[in-house]
């Protein structure tokens, strides 16, 4: 009876990605092929492992919320500067999270009249 290599291919194992984020609780299957692309696309644009982990991550979180497939959200991505991809997935992000807290938003929030006239400096 001999011992399987380390270099043997596990057909056994499902070819998909976990994603797991300890902070959201969110956890999602993906097939791997899905997330190789969207990763590769990432890194070749941040030239980051763990920014295009976490821009991979994102893209199948809104996927995953909006109801499309994570490669039809890549088609908005494509060709566009690391800046615009930033403030797209910020876009995105802010659909899925409440209200009360918006990301890449740089307007200044303006203080109600009443609540800060009672504010002593």
């Amino acid at each position: 009876m001999s011992t399987p290599s380390l270099n043997t291919a596990q057909t056994q194992l499902d070819q998909t990605v976990r994603i797991f984020d300890r902070f959201y609780n969110f956890e999602l299957n993906v097939p791997v092929n899905e997330y190789d692309t969207l990763y590769s696309y990432f890194y070749n644009l941040s030239r980051n492992k763990e920014s295009a982990q976490n821009f991979t991550y994102a893209v199948f979180r809104i996927a995953d919320q909006q109801g499309i497939p994570a490669i039809v959200l890549l088609d908005d991505f494509v060709g566009k500067s690391q800046l615009e991809v930033t403030a797209l997935i910020a876009y995105y992000l802010n659909e899925i999270r409440s209200p009360a807290t918006m990301i890449g938003v740089q307007a200044q929030v303006t203080p109600n009249y009443y609540a800060a006239r009672n504010v002593q400096i």
